[in-house]
């Protein structure tokens, strides 16, 4: 017979009566843990308390998913470091510039500003051309922040086929704005 674990224990005794108790014992048995990881992950502290808060909100919101299969000290340690992986990844893709140099950017010069917004506008209008599955599964990609295995999951599709919609979903926003810068 297999040990219960005393994180396993917190978690069947109080998730079904109370899930906030279930919460703030594991959330203080974990937060130093997994924000170290996303210390390690992000070396910035500020980031990293943000995604420590961002992933316990997930890890909880899918506790009912955590099947006992691993170590729950595992589990969270697991999704510290997809979430971070992911949130980096996307950061990558869409380079950010704080908003108060945005500001000063688009106060500085009106023409400067007024082709930002239409690349704003532009961005919209290429989204909008797309069928609305597409734009679906691009907005929980990179507006939700889900996983390429959370996006696999949701849609009941193998991995492979979720990259290769948001692959060609990317292709065609580039076709939309070459069209468009073409005109």
């Amino acid at each position: 017979m297999r040990k219960v674990t005393p994180d396993e224990q917190i978690i069947d005794q109080y998730l079904s009566q109370q899930p906030n108790h279930c919460f703030e014992e594991l959330y203080k048995k974990y937060v130093d843990k997994v924000y170290q990881r996303c210390l390690f992950m992000t070396k910035d502290a500020d980031q990293a308390q943000d995604f420590t808060q961002d992933v316990f909100i997930k890890a909880f919101g899918k506790m009912n998913d955590f099947e006992n299969r691993s170590s729950f000290s595992t589990w969270i340690n697991a999704i510290a470091y997809n979430y971070c992986a992911d949130q980096l990844r996307l950061a990558k893709r869409l380079p950010t510039t704080p908003i108060d140099e945005r500001l000063e950017d688009s106060l500085g010069d009106s023409g400067e500003a007024r082709a930002q917004e239409e690349s704003q506008d532009l961005a919209r209008q290429a989204l909008a051309s797309l069928p609305m599955n597409e734009q679906l599964l691009l907005r929980q990609k990179y507006e939700q922040g889900l996983s390429l295995e959370e996006l696999a999951q949701i849609y009941q599709i193998k991995l492979s086929a979720v990259k290769m919609r948001l692959k060609r979903s990317r292709e065609k926003i580039q076709q939309y704005y070459a069209q468009q810068q073409a005109r």
